[in-house]
């Protein structure tokens, strides 16, 4: 059996394992279908994760334990890449008594040909119901940042939406604003193809910011009220000026991308003032959350789960390419690392 992982810097690759027995809280996953992750996992690729003081995770083997006086880093040739998993279950412990052999399930897990996951206290490992799409279930995990980023927003019936970034969050949050009954929703991306998907799903326009004033086009789009939110998922200097702009008096700007220092040249003066802009970091997995105790993050899992297994979202047209599992280490350098404009959110898919 084989599992992707990063052997070197920027250099992704298959590798034979062999599976180990079961615990009595354990199921083992025939995978299905998976896909990775597009962000923070891309920078660990790269061998250039930020210094932390100390991460060690035995599961997945990401960071060393930090010795006295040494930084920690990537273990190359260990790191597992991969964020959602979908298959059947094949095995399971003598203590799991919720889930059975021949279930399909979704989890947090590795791209391999097996996962072995806890089956007895995890809410994560998710039974999946008959007819839901595998391409949302394995956008639960991005599905759960545009839920917080659209929630600190304060998104409601017929205000002016902003969604800036169309990748997996930003084309998920312009469905649950135009769903939560934003009479305009308007889209921001310098890729033609991201932007015709948002307009399938839900934007009423969209902006290519290369060749456009974005902050002047959504005042004009917006009778020259501007947004009443708008949602930030580029994590671009040029965007957030932007959205300085554009954002009407008092909005919200829900900022769910997690950014690098910014260059200079950001202007907080005039129209940050003159527009009164009020600035939220929205981040779904911090607790306690904006609205706590009402909701917190198991909750904003739960509705996430309910609204991709019932169809309110669309994920078929974000899980783009679809690749095979024997592809998967050449793709991910093509699609991910190298030419990430090519992909919003890359599936895998096993053919067994």
């Amino acid at each position: 059996m084989k599992k992707l992982i990063a052997a070197a810097p920027r250099v992704a690759a298959l590798v034979e394992y062999e599976d180990r027995a079961l615990q009595a809280n354990e199921v083992r996953i025939d995978v299905e279908f998976a896909s990775p992750k597009h962000g923070t996992e891309v920078i660990d690729f790269r061998g250039i994760t930020p210094f932390i003081d100390e991460y060690f995770d035995e599961k997945w083997r990401m960071f060393m334990p930090r010795e006295e006086g040494a930084a920690p880093g990537i273990v190359f040739g260990e790191f597992q890449l991969g964020n959602m998993v979908v298959g059947k279950i094949v095995e399971k412990g003598n203590e799991v008594t919720d889930y059975e052999i021949g279930e399909t399930v979704c989890t947090y897990g590795p791209i391999m040909e097996t996962v072995i996951a806890n089956a007895v206290d995890n809410h994560r490992l998710l039974k999946m119901p008959e007819g839901a799409k595998w391409q949302n279930a394995v956008c639960y995990d991005p599905a759960q940042f545009a839920l917080s980023g659209v929630r600190d927003a304060n998104v409601r019936a017929g205000d002016y939406v902003v969604v800036v970034g169309l990748g997996a969050i930003g084309q998920i949050a312009i469905q649950l604003a135009k769903k939560a009954g934003a009479s305009i929703v308007i889209g921001v991306d310098p890729l033609e193809k991201r932007r015709d998907i948002a307009l399938r799903n839900g934007a009423d326009f969209c902006l290519d910011p290369i060749s456009t004033d974005v902050g002047y086009e959504v005042k004009r789009l917006t009778n020259k009220l501007g947004a009443d939110s708008i949602i930030e998922t580029s994590g671009n200097v040029a965007a957030l000026q932007s959205a300085l702009k554009g954002i009407a008096y008092g909005g919200i700007i829900s900022y769910v991308a997690f950014t690098k220092p910014f260059p200079e040249g950001l202007n907080l003066g005039r129209e940050a003032h003159f527009n009164n802009a009020k600035i939220v970091f929205s981040r779904a997995a911090s607790e306690p959350n904006p609205d706590y105790p009402r909701w917190n993050r198991k909750r904003i899992e739960a509705t996430c789960w309910e609204l991709l297994m019932n169809g309110y979202l669309n994920c078929v047209d974000i899980i783009d390419p679809v690749v095979r599992f024997e592809e998967s280490a050449e793709s991910y350098m093509e699609y991910i690392d190298k030419h990430p404009e090519l992909s919003i959110k890359m599936g895998i898919e096993y053919k067994k």
